[in-house]
């Protein structure tokens, strides 16, 4: 099973990003083995759109669920149309936060933890 953890900066030491959407890299990473891929968000600077074209991406690139700070309507919407579940709330570092993944320490989110256009400001 593969995860995605919204972050920073590029590797598991890196701060857990608070974004969703415009985070700054998506880590898709297995938590058992901890193999992992880094993939430079695209959207962060989009006009519109991000949090949609953002879950569509983690989505293709075999992610089960997603692990983030907040999480917007559209693009919450988006993940559990394509079969992902989501968990809001994440701090800290990566390697942090697939311990509490797998510590069962995450609520599945049922609806979006921030409304529309959150991550616009910066977020952070």
């Amino acid at each position: 099973m593969k995860i995605c953890v919204t972050s920073t900066g590029d590797g598991l030491e890196a701060a857990v990003d608070p974004r969703f959407g415009r985070c700054g890299y998506f880590i898709i990473v297995d938590p058992e083995s901890l193999e992992f891929k880094t993939i430079p968000n695209p959207n962060a600077s989009a006009t519109g759109g991000a949090g949609i074209q953002s879950a569509q991406l983690v989505a293709k690139e075999g992610a089960e669920a997603v692990v983030t700070g907040n999480v917007g309507p559209n693009a919450f919407q988006t993940l559990s149309s394509l079969g992902l579940k989501v968990y809001a709330g994440a701090s800290g570092t990566v390697n942090d936060v697939i311990r509490k993944y797998k510590e069962g320490k995450f609520k599945e989110m049922s609806g979006p933890s921030a409304p529309g256009k959150t991550g616009m400001g910066g977020g952070r």
